[in-house]
């Protein structure tokens, strides 16, 4: 039986989703729209059936939103590294701020008594060529007779054929087409699945993963690239604990970026966890700090520390900062910046966070203060023993609106906080990626 074709329809657009796609004001089952804005006229095709609800296809816009701009990046639409170049950027934010405003009170029944403004990067360049960390997809592709390089396409699992990108951060940006010649004439073109990017204040990095070791003219293709273009080749052939310069013997300029505010410097590895966005972290970090609202007396628990963005300059406001992570590799990065920054008021240390109890000693240590920076799947088992900690005052860093909204649902309607205030952190603008802090206090 033939499949029945899916014809064009037209519908105005109720509302965006914070990663882009319109919601059509149509009867039946909710139909999201990639590409279309609240208010718009659009023709769509769906593209995919679910259950709950379809995808659909934008065919043609019929009457814009004037928060409609032009794309700035040539493969906006079929790269899957940005979703939102079609939107300006002050309604991009106002996005992001609903996406979170509505978990909270959907997710956690809670809303903030005050909603801090938007932390962007305001510069020039702001919100473009912003991204220091990235693992771009290599692909040799014989029927395009080429090597691809970049991120992988929206709705493929193909790498997307792009020349350059807009949102990397100088210079990789603009090596797309150069690594895409250099792995082209390498004898191992096919066997290089990815490059992980890692741009420091101070030099760039570039990591290759490699399935087989390259050949000598490899090994020399790649030291003249670097040479040429001034930057650091490493080659991985397994996990992280693989990474090696590409020239043996050869010891490479550590990678580092500063928090100057706080007159703190912090060295990471090329394939280390740190924000993406040089700019809006250093913005973070001192909004973090300034709402946590330290004193020299207080005593500091930050959670899901890292390498120490934040208990860092926290040190240097503070009595005492205890930074605790899952990862023993990044606590030894933590106690390395610690001693490099001459700060002995800070010590790491490594505990599963997920697996806490309650009765850990240094959680009963006596904490004024508690900044939380958890991933995607928040902080729960945190939360649920909070009043170990005591902390009268907590700062969260969330990146994913629903579980700040489940933990912060908690910390007011069951364990006595008030949400004093909540805002958006632009940390990825032109994607659907929503980064957001919380403040909770309680009295004692």
């Amino acid at each position: 039986m033939a499949r029945k074709k899916r014809e064009a329809e037209t519908a105005v657009i109720r509302s965006v989703t914070h990663d882009g796609r319109g919601i059509a004001a149509v009867t039946g089952k909710k139909v999201f729209v990639a590409g279309a804005l609240e208010g718009e006229t659009v023709r769509f095709q769906r593209r995919k059936r679910r259950r709950n609800f379809d995808e659909a296809q934008l065919l043609e816009v019929l009457e814009p939103s004037p928060q409609r701009i032009e794309p700035r990046c040539a493969v906006f639409g079929t790269c899957g590294g940005c979703s939102l170049q079609h939107v300006s950027a002050g309604f991009q934010r106002s996005i992001k701020q609903r996406a979170v405003a509505d978990s909270l009170q959907r997710i956690g029944q809670v809303e903030p008594d005050t909603w801090l403004e938007p932390l962007y990067d305001d510069s020039q360049e702001g919100g473009w060529y912003y991204r220091r960390r990235a693992r771009l997809a290599v692909k040799d592709v014989v029927a395009k007779g080429r090597v691809l390089v970049g991120f992988r396409e929206a709705h493929a699992p193909y790498v997307c054929d792009m020349h350059r990108c807009e949102v990397l951060a100088h210079p990789v940006g603009s090596l797309i087409d150069p690594l895409s010649e250099l792995i082209a004439g390498m004898s191992i073109r096919s066997r290089v699945p990815q490059i992980e990017v890692a741009v420091a204040d101070n030099v760039t990095t570039l990591v290759f993963r490699v399935l087989d070791p390259p050949a000598d003219e490899d090994v020399r293709a790649l030291v003249d690239f670097a040479r040429q273009h001034g930057i650091q080749i490493s080659l991985q052939t397994g996990g992280p604990d693989t990474v090696i310069p590409l020239e043996t013997g050869t010891a490479q300029v550590p990678l580092q970026y500063s928090l100057p505010e706080f007159s703190v410097d912090i060295e990471f590895g090329a394939t280390d966890f740190v924000q993406v966005n040089g700019p809006v972290n250093r913005l973070m970090v001192s909004r973090a700090i300034g709402l946590l609202k330290v004193a020299a007396e207080h005593r500091v628990l930050d959670l899901y520390c890292g390498i120490g963005n934040f208990s860092l300059p926290l040190a240097t406001k503070a009595s005492y900062v205890l930074g605790v992570e899952g990862e023993a590799h990044q606590v030894g990065r933590g106690r390395h910046n610690a001693a490099l920054n001459g700060i002995k008021n800070c010590e790491f240390r490594q505990a599963d966070l997920a697996a806490i109890d309650g009765n850990e000693n240094w959680l009963q240590e006596g904490w004024d203060r508690l900044l939380l920076d958890p991933a995607r799947s928040g902080a729960q088992e945190i939360i649920a023993n909070i009043e170990a900690i005591g902390a009268s005052r907590i700062v969260y860093v969330s990146c994913h609106p629903g579980t700040l909204a489940r933990d912060a649902g908690i910390l007011v309607n069951e364990k006595g906080y008030s949400l004093e205030a909540a805002g958006i952190i632009d940390m990825f603008p032109h994607t659907g990626h929503v980064e957001s802090v919380a403040v909770f206090q309680k009295d004692q």
